[in-house]
Protein backbone atom coordinates (compact mmCIF):
# COMPACT_ATOMS: atom_id res chain seq x y z
CA UNK A 1 0.00 0.00 0.00
CA UNK A 2 2.53 2.72 0.94
CA UNK A 3 4.75 1.95 -2.67
CA UNK A 4 1.51 2.30 -4.03
CA UNK A 5 0.95 5.95 -2.44
CA UNK A 6 4.70 6.89 -2.93
CA UNK A 7 3.82 5.92 -6.90
CA UNK A 8 0.68 8.10 -6.96
CA UNK A 9 2.16 10.87 -5.29
CA UNK A 10 5.00 11.04 -7.87
CA UNK A 11 2.66 10.60 -10.90
CA UNK A 12 0.53 13.84 -9.27
CA UNK A 13 3.63 15.84 -8.74
CA UNK A 14 4.76 15.01 -12.74
CA UNK A 15 1.07 15.70 -13.81
CA UNK A 16 1.11 19.66 -12.12
CA UNK A 17 4.18 20.42 -13.55
CA UNK A 18 6.10 19.90 -10.63
CA UNK A 19 9.99 19.74 -11.54
CA UNK A 20 11.49 16.07 -11.70
CA UNK A 21 13.59 16.18 -9.05
CA UNK A 22 11.47 17.40 -6.18
CA UNK A 23 8.57 14.93 -7.44
CA UNK A 24 11.23 12.56 -6.93
CA UNK A 25 11.87 13.69 -3.09
CA UNK A 26 7.99 14.79 -2.00
CA UNK A 27 6.82 11.47 -3.00
CA UNK A 28 9.00 10.09 0.05
CA UNK A 29 7.38 12.23 2.27
CA UNK A 30 4.60 9.31 3.43
CA UNK A 31 7.18 7.14 4.29
CA UNK A 32 9.32 9.69 7.37
CA UNK A 33 5.79 10.86 8.23
CA UNK A 34 3.72 8.19 8.42
CA UNK A 35 6.14 4.95 9.00
CA UNK A 36 8.15 6.53 11.44
CA UNK A 37 10.91 4.63 9.72
CA UNK A 38 12.63 7.39 8.14
CA UNK A 39 13.74 10.31 10.44
CA UNK A 40 13.48 13.71 8.58
CA UNK A 41 17.53 14.01 9.49
CA UNK A 42 18.07 10.75 7.52
CA UNK A 43 16.58 12.48 4.34
CA UNK A 44 19.34 15.37 4.16
CA UNK A 45 21.99 12.22 5.52
CA UNK A 46 21.16 10.65 2.14
CA UNK A 47 21.49 13.85 -0.16
CA UNK A 48 24.61 13.78 0.82
CA UNK A 49 26.04 10.58 0.93
CA UNK A 50 24.96 10.35 -2.11
CA UNK A 51 27.23 13.13 -3.49
CA UNK A 52 30.11 11.23 -1.45
CA UNK A 53 31.03 8.84 -3.97
CA UNK A 54 34.34 8.80 -5.81
CA UNK A 55 33.31 6.84 -9.36
CA UNK A 56 30.46 9.55 -9.68
CA UNK A 57 33.43 11.67 -9.76
CA UNK A 58 33.45 10.55 -13.41
CA UNK A 59 30.17 12.43 -14.15
CA UNK A 60 31.78 16.30 -13.76
CA UNK A 61 34.45 15.31 -15.57
CA UNK A 62 33.13 13.84 -18.55
CA UNK A 63 30.08 16.25 -19.03
CA UNK A 64 32.94 19.36 -18.56
CA UNK A 65 35.38 17.52 -21.27
CA UNK A 66 32.53 17.41 -23.88
CA UNK A 67 31.60 20.48 -23.44
CA UNK A 68 35.80 21.79 -23.89
CA UNK A 69 35.96 19.53 -26.88
CA UNK A 70 32.57 21.45 -28.47
CA UNK A 71 34.33 25.22 -27.90
CA UNK A 72 37.35 23.64 -30.10
CA UNK A 73 35.58 23.61 -33.26
CA UNK A 74 35.48 19.94 -33.06
CA UNK A 75 31.56 19.74 -34.09
CA UNK A 76 32.91 21.37 -37.67
CA UNK A 77 35.18 19.49 -38.32
CA UNK A 78 32.48 16.42 -37.45
CA UNK A 79 30.30 17.28 -39.57
CA UNK A 80 32.36 18.01 -42.92
CA UNK A 81 34.03 14.34 -42.40
CA UNK A 82 30.37 13.18 -41.62
CA UNK A 83 29.13 14.70 -45.13
CA UNK A 84 31.89 12.98 -47.22
CA UNK A 85 31.09 9.96 -45.73
CA UNK A 86 27.62 9.79 -46.26
CA UNK A 87 26.66 12.97 -48.00
CA UNK A 88 26.37 11.21 -51.31
CA UNK A 89 23.41 8.96 -50.60
CA UNK A 90 19.87 9.24 -50.63
CA UNK A 91 18.75 11.36 -48.09
CA UNK A 92 22.59 13.17 -47.45
CA UNK A 93 21.79 15.30 -45.03
CA UNK A 94 19.62 13.15 -43.12
CA UNK A 95 22.56 10.11 -42.86
CA UNK A 96 24.90 12.77 -42.24
CA UNK A 97 23.05 13.47 -38.96
CA UNK A 98 23.17 9.68 -38.07
CA UNK A 99 26.79 9.34 -38.46
CA UNK A 100 27.44 12.56 -36.62
CA UNK A 101 25.50 11.10 -33.87
CA UNK A 102 27.33 7.93 -33.79
CA UNK A 103 30.90 10.45 -33.94
CA UNK A 104 29.41 12.57 -31.15
CA UNK A 105 28.52 10.14 -28.80
CA UNK A 106 32.12 10.11 -27.95
CA UNK A 107 32.17 13.77 -27.12
CA UNK A 108 29.09 14.55 -25.95
CA UNK A 109 27.71 11.88 -24.20
CA UNK A 110 23.84 12.79 -23.76
CA UNK A 111 21.11 12.32 -26.36
CA UNK A 112 19.21 15.38 -25.50
CA UNK A 113 22.70 17.52 -25.52
CA UNK A 114 22.95 15.43 -28.82
CA UNK A 115 19.56 16.11 -30.55
CA UNK A 116 19.58 19.68 -29.43
CA UNK A 117 22.97 21.00 -31.17
CA UNK A 118 21.84 18.66 -34.25
CA UNK A 119 18.56 20.43 -34.61
CA UNK A 120 20.24 23.59 -34.79
CA UNK A 121 22.81 22.64 -36.93
CA UNK A 122 21.03 20.38 -39.48
CA UNK A 123 17.74 21.22 -38.84
CA UNK A 124 17.67 24.36 -41.09
CA UNK A 125 19.76 23.00 -44.18
CA UNK A 126 17.52 19.79 -44.16
CA UNK A 127 14.05 21.86 -43.86
CA UNK A 128 15.89 23.78 -47.20
CA UNK A 129 16.27 21.27 -48.68
CA UNK A 130 12.41 19.80 -49.08
CA UNK A 131 12.75 17.78 -46.14
CA UNK A 132 9.29 17.75 -44.55
CA UNK A 133 9.06 18.54 -40.60
CA UNK A 134 7.89 15.72 -39.06
CA UNK A 135 10.98 13.64 -41.02
CA UNK A 136 13.68 16.53 -40.05
CA UNK A 137 12.96 15.51 -36.21
CA UNK A 138 12.24 12.20 -36.70
CA UNK A 139 15.63 11.42 -37.90
CA UNK A 140 16.95 13.91 -35.59
CA UNK A 141 15.46 12.46 -32.68
CA UNK A 142 16.01 9.15 -33.37
CA UNK A 143 19.75 9.51 -34.33
CA UNK A 144 20.28 11.09 -31.15
CA UNK A 145 19.63 7.69 -29.12
CA UNK A 146 22.93 5.93 -30.76
CA UNK A 147 24.64 8.62 -28.12
CA UNK A 148 23.52 6.33 -25.62
CA UNK A 149 25.84 3.27 -26.34
CA UNK A 150 29.10 5.16 -27.45
CA UNK A 151 31.80 5.61 -24.72
CA UNK A 152 31.55 8.10 -22.62
CA UNK A 153 28.05 7.85 -22.48
CA UNK A 154 26.99 9.99 -19.27
CA UNK A 155 23.73 7.48 -18.90
CA UNK A 156 25.98 4.45 -18.81
CA UNK A 157 28.26 6.42 -16.35
CA UNK A 158 24.83 6.30 -14.12
CA UNK A 159 24.52 3.30 -14.65
CA UNK A 160 26.92 1.58 -13.60
CA UNK A 161 27.42 3.52 -10.15
CA UNK A 162 23.69 3.08 -9.39
CA UNK A 163 23.97 -0.59 -10.17
CA UNK A 164 27.65 -1.37 -8.95
CA UNK A 165 28.37 -2.59 -12.54
CA UNK A 166 31.88 -2.09 -14.34
CA UNK A 167 31.71 1.21 -15.95
CA UNK A 168 34.55 0.20 -18.50
CA UNK A 169 33.01 -3.01 -19.26
CA UNK A 170 29.86 -0.92 -19.83
CA UNK A 171 31.46 1.47 -22.68
CA UNK A 172 32.99 -1.71 -24.48
CA UNK A 173 29.77 -2.99 -24.31
CA UNK A 174 27.92 -0.64 -25.96
CA UNK A 175 30.49 0.07 -29.21
CA UNK A 176 29.00 -2.93 -31.42
CA UNK A 177 25.30 -2.36 -30.26
CA UNK A 178 25.92 1.87 -31.03
CA UNK A 179 27.46 0.59 -34.33
CA UNK A 180 24.28 -1.68 -35.57
CA UNK A 181 21.98 1.07 -34.41
CA UNK A 182 23.66 3.33 -36.60
CA UNK A 183 23.48 0.67 -39.47
CA UNK A 184 19.60 0.04 -38.75
CA UNK A 185 18.91 3.77 -38.77
CA UNK A 186 21.36 4.28 -42.27
CA UNK A 187 18.85 1.86 -43.59
CA UNK A 188 16.14 3.20 -42.41
CA UNK A 189 16.87 6.73 -43.26
CA UNK A 190 17.68 5.52 -46.59
CA UNK A 191 14.28 4.14 -47.30
CA UNK A 192 12.50 6.79 -46.39
CA UNK A 193 14.56 8.87 -48.39
CA UNK A 194 14.18 6.72 -51.58
CA UNK A 195 9.97 6.69 -50.80
CA UNK A 196 10.19 10.52 -50.29
CA UNK A 197 12.44 12.02 -53.07
CA UNK A 198 15.14 13.57 -50.55
CA UNK A 199 17.97 13.67 -52.76
CA UNK A 200 21.47 13.30 -51.91
CA UNK A 201 23.37 16.45 -50.11
CA UNK A 202 26.91 15.27 -52.37
CA UNK A 203 26.71 15.33 -55.98
CA UNK A 204 28.81 12.99 -56.34
CA UNK A 205 31.03 9.95 -53.78
CA UNK A 206 34.19 11.76 -52.70
CA UNK A 207 37.51 10.69 -53.65
CA UNK A 208 39.84 8.99 -51.33
CA UNK A 209 42.26 12.10 -50.98
CA UNK A 210 39.28 14.59 -49.84
CA UNK A 211 38.18 11.77 -47.22
CA UNK A 212 41.25 11.27 -45.89
CA UNK A 213 42.17 15.43 -45.38
CA UNK A 214 38.81 15.77 -43.48
CA UNK A 215 39.67 12.65 -41.51
CA UNK A 216 42.98 14.08 -40.38
CA UNK A 217 41.47 17.10 -39.70
CA UNK A 218 38.97 15.27 -37.47
CA UNK A 219 41.17 12.46 -35.82
CA UNK A 220 41.97 14.38 -32.74
CA UNK A 221 38.64 14.43 -31.76
CA UNK A 222 37.83 10.48 -33.18
CA UNK A 223 40.79 9.95 -30.91
CA UNK A 224 38.39 11.07 -27.91
CA UNK A 225 36.73 7.46 -27.02
CA UNK A 226 39.72 5.27 -28.59
CA UNK A 227 41.76 6.55 -25.80
CA UNK A 228 39.23 5.95 -23.47
CA UNK A 229 38.81 2.34 -24.51
CA UNK A 230 42.35 1.52 -24.12
CA UNK A 231 42.66 3.21 -21.53
CA UNK A 232 40.57 0.88 -19.70
CA UNK A 233 41.78 -2.20 -21.44
CA UNK A 234 45.17 -1.79 -20.21
CA UNK A 235 44.34 -0.31 -16.91
CA UNK A 236 45.75 3.21 -17.09
CA UNK A 237 42.81 4.90 -15.09
CA UNK A 238 39.53 4.44 -13.40
CA UNK A 239 36.24 5.83 -14.96
CA UNK A 240 37.00 8.73 -13.07
CA UNK A 241 41.08 9.06 -13.81
CA UNK A 242 39.90 8.89 -17.35
CA UNK A 243 37.75 11.93 -16.92
CA UNK A 244 40.67 14.18 -15.46
CA UNK A 245 42.63 12.86 -18.47
CA UNK A 246 40.07 14.03 -20.98
CA UNK A 247 39.73 16.75 -19.61
CA UNK A 248 43.81 17.54 -19.92
CA UNK A 249 43.45 16.43 -23.24
CA UNK A 250 40.09 18.47 -24.78
CA UNK A 251 42.19 21.56 -23.03
CA UNK A 252 45.33 20.66 -25.04
CA UNK A 253 43.72 19.91 -28.08
CA UNK A 254 41.35 23.23 -27.93
CA UNK A 255 44.59 25.40 -27.00
CA UNK A 256 47.92 23.49 -28.63
CA UNK A 257 46.17 21.86 -31.94
CA UNK A 258 43.36 23.48 -32.90
CA UNK A 259 44.12 26.84 -31.28
CA UNK A 260 40.24 28.14 -31.10
CA UNK A 261 39.91 27.65 -27.13
CA UNK A 262 40.25 31.08 -25.86
CA UNK A 263 39.31 32.76 -22.43
CA UNK A 264 35.72 33.18 -23.66
CA UNK A 265 35.00 29.48 -25.33
CA UNK A 266 36.64 28.41 -21.76
CA UNK A 267 34.24 30.39 -20.08
CA UNK A 268 31.37 29.22 -21.93
CA UNK A 269 32.05 25.45 -21.55
CA UNK A 270 32.85 25.86 -17.29
CA UNK A 271 29.33 27.34 -17.32
CA UNK A 272 27.51 25.28 -19.58
CA UNK A 273 28.88 22.25 -17.45
CA UNK A 274 28.26 23.98 -14.21
CA UNK A 275 25.09 24.12 -15.01
CA UNK A 276 24.58 20.66 -16.37
CA UNK A 277 26.08 18.60 -13.46
CA UNK A 278 23.64 20.73 -11.32
CA UNK A 279 20.80 19.23 -12.89
CA UNK A 280 22.34 15.81 -12.90
CA UNK A 281 23.58 15.97 -9.35
CA UNK A 282 20.42 17.55 -7.93
CA UNK A 283 18.41 14.17 -9.97
CA UNK A 284 21.68 11.97 -7.80
CA UNK A 285 20.50 13.77 -4.71
CA UNK A 286 16.53 13.65 -4.68
CA UNK A 287 16.51 9.79 -6.48
CA UNK A 288 18.90 8.81 -3.75
CA UNK A 289 16.09 9.87 -0.87
CA UNK A 290 13.32 8.21 -2.67
CA UNK A 291 15.32 5.23 -3.64
CA UNK A 292 15.97 4.85 0.26
CA UNK A 293 12.13 5.05 0.89
CA UNK A 294 11.59 2.71 -1.49
CA UNK A 295 14.40 0.49 -0.28
CA UNK A 296 12.72 0.83 3.55
CA UNK A 297 9.35 -0.54 2.02
CA UNK A 298 11.19 -3.64 0.52
CA UNK A 299 10.34 -2.53 -3.28
CA UNK A 300 12.88 -4.09 -5.19
CA UNK A 301 11.60 -7.38 -3.06
CA UNK A 302 8.25 -6.31 -3.73
CA UNK A 303 8.18 -5.89 -7.67
CA UNK A 304 10.70 -9.16 -7.88
CA UNK A 305 7.78 -11.29 -6.30
CA UNK A 306 5.26 -10.12 -8.32
CA UNK A 307 7.01 -10.46 -11.62
CA UNK A 308 7.84 -14.15 -10.76
CA UNK A 309 3.77 -14.42 -9.25
CA UNK A 310 2.68 -13.62 -13.28
CA UNK A 311 5.44 -15.15 -14.90
CA UNK A 312 9.19 -17.40 -14.06
CA UNK A 313 9.72 -17.46 -18.21
CA UNK A 314 12.81 -15.43 -17.85
CA UNK A 315 11.86 -14.19 -21.70
CA UNK A 316 8.24 -13.07 -20.56
CA UNK A 317 10.21 -11.01 -17.31
CA UNK A 318 12.43 -9.12 -20.02
CA UNK A 319 9.47 -8.09 -21.72
CA UNK A 320 7.83 -7.02 -19.15
CA UNK A 321 10.62 -5.05 -17.80
CA UNK A 322 11.53 -3.55 -21.03
CA UNK A 323 7.59 -2.47 -21.38
CA UNK A 324 8.19 -0.76 -17.94
CA UNK A 325 11.31 1.27 -19.29
CA UNK A 326 9.38 2.64 -22.39
CA UNK A 327 6.42 3.74 -20.40
CA UNK A 328 8.60 4.84 -17.84
CA UNK A 329 11.00 6.39 -20.46
CA UNK A 330 8.19 8.45 -22.01
CA UNK A 331 7.83 10.56 -18.85
CA UNK A 332 11.24 10.77 -16.98
CA UNK A 333 14.22 11.94 -18.07
CA UNK A 334 17.14 9.58 -18.85
CA UNK A 335 19.15 10.56 -15.81
CA UNK A 336 16.22 10.15 -13.69
CA UNK A 337 15.09 7.37 -15.13
CA UNK A 338 18.42 5.41 -14.47
CA UNK A 339 18.93 6.26 -10.78
CA UNK A 340 14.87 5.81 -10.06
CA UNK A 341 13.78 2.68 -12.09
CA UNK A 342 17.17 0.54 -12.42
CA UNK A 343 17.95 -0.23 -9.49
CA UNK A 344 14.37 -1.73 -9.18
CA UNK A 345 14.48 -3.66 -12.36
CA UNK A 346 18.25 -4.89 -12.08
CA UNK A 347 17.69 -7.35 -8.84
CA UNK A 348 14.45 -8.98 -10.80
CA UNK A 349 16.57 -9.50 -14.50
CA UNK A 350 19.76 -10.83 -12.63
CA UNK A 351 17.58 -13.17 -10.25
CA UNK A 352 16.17 -14.31 -13.90
CA UNK A 353 19.93 -15.24 -15.01
CA UNK A 354 20.47 -12.35 -17.54
CA UNK A 355 24.28 -10.73 -17.48
CA UNK A 356 23.73 -6.99 -15.94
CA UNK A 357 26.13 -5.80 -18.52
CA UNK A 358 23.99 -6.97 -21.55
CA UNK A 359 21.34 -5.41 -19.56
CA UNK A 360 22.44 -2.10 -18.71
CA UNK A 361 23.14 -1.89 -22.39
CA UNK A 362 19.69 -2.71 -23.19
CA UNK A 363 18.27 -1.11 -20.73
CA UNK A 364 20.14 2.75 -20.91
CA UNK A 365 19.33 2.72 -24.78
CA UNK A 366 15.64 1.42 -24.07
CA UNK A 367 15.27 4.95 -21.46
CA UNK A 368 16.43 7.12 -24.14
CA UNK A 369 14.04 5.59 -26.81
CA UNK A 370 11.53 6.24 -24.00
CA UNK A 371 12.45 10.19 -24.80
CA UNK A 372 11.09 9.89 -28.56
CA UNK A 373 7.64 8.83 -27.47
CA UNK A 374 4.85 10.65 -26.66
CA UNK A 375 2.92 12.06 -24.17
CA UNK A 376 6.15 13.99 -22.82
CA UNK A 377 9.37 12.10 -24.69
CA UNK A 378 12.44 14.67 -23.85
CA UNK A 379 14.08 14.06 -26.78
CA UNK A 380 10.84 14.59 -28.47
CA UNK A 381 10.07 17.72 -27.27
CA UNK A 382 13.41 19.08 -27.89
CA UNK A 383 13.77 18.69 -31.41
CA UNK A 384 10.38 19.25 -32.03
CA UNK A 385 10.46 22.37 -30.14
CA UNK A 386 13.67 23.40 -32.33
CA UNK A 387 11.88 22.99 -35.76
CA UNK A 388 8.59 24.52 -34.56
CA UNK A 389 7.30 20.85 -35.53
CA UNK A 390 3.83 19.53 -34.03
CA UNK A 391 4.06 16.33 -31.85
CA UNK A 392 1.18 14.57 -33.89
CA UNK A 393 3.41 15.15 -37.36
CA UNK A 394 6.67 13.91 -35.42
CA UNK A 395 4.87 10.72 -34.08
CA UNK A 396 3.15 10.14 -37.89
CA UNK A 397 7.15 10.56 -39.66
CA UNK A 398 8.19 8.18 -36.37
CA UNK A 399 6.58 5.13 -37.48
CA UNK A 400 9.25 3.42 -39.45
CA UNK A 401 11.79 4.86 -37.19
CA UNK A 402 10.22 3.21 -34.04
CA UNK A 403 9.58 -0.33 -36.56
CA UNK A 404 13.59 0.17 -36.85
CA UNK A 405 14.35 0.23 -32.92
CA UNK A 406 11.86 -2.65 -32.04
CA UNK A 407 13.67 -4.77 -34.43
CA UNK A 408 17.01 -3.40 -33.09
CA UNK A 409 15.69 -4.32 -29.84
CA UNK A 410 14.89 -7.61 -30.23
CA UNK A 411 18.24 -8.43 -32.03
CA UNK A 412 20.16 -6.77 -29.16
CA UNK A 413 17.83 -9.01 -26.41
CA UNK A 414 18.16 -11.95 -28.61
CA UNK A 415 21.72 -11.60 -29.54
CA UNK A 416 23.80 -10.82 -26.12
CA UNK A 417 27.30 -11.42 -27.86
CA UNK A 418 26.59 -8.13 -29.44
CA UNK A 419 27.06 -6.11 -26.41
CA UNK A 420 29.53 -9.17 -24.23
CA UNK A 421 31.93 -9.70 -27.28
CA UNK A 422 34.27 -6.92 -26.61
CA UNK A 423 34.01 -7.07 -22.66
CA UNK A 424 35.15 -10.61 -22.68
CA UNK A 425 37.70 -10.76 -25.34
CA UNK A 426 39.38 -7.45 -23.87
CA UNK A 427 38.72 -7.63 -20.04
Amino acid sequence: MMLLLIGGLFVAFLVIGLPVAFALALAAIPVFTMTGTMPPTVVLQKMVTATQNFPLLAVPFFILAGNLMNATGITERLIRFSRLLTGWMAGGLAQVSIMLSFMMGGISGSAVADAAMESRVLGPGMLEQGYSKGHTAAILAFGSIITATIPPSIGLILFGFINEVSIGRLFLAGILPGIALTGVLMLTTWIVARRHGYAPDLDRIPSGRELARSFLDSVWSLLFPVILIVGFRFGFFTATEAGVFLVAYALFIGTVVYRELDWARTYEAFRGSVSDLGMVMLLIMMAAVLGYAVTLERGPQQITELVTTLTSDPVFILVLVIILLIISGMFLEGAANILLVTPIVMPVLVGAGYDPIHMGILIVTLINFGGVTPPVGVIMFTVCGALGCKVGTFSRASLPFFMAMILFFVILAAFPELALYLPRSLM
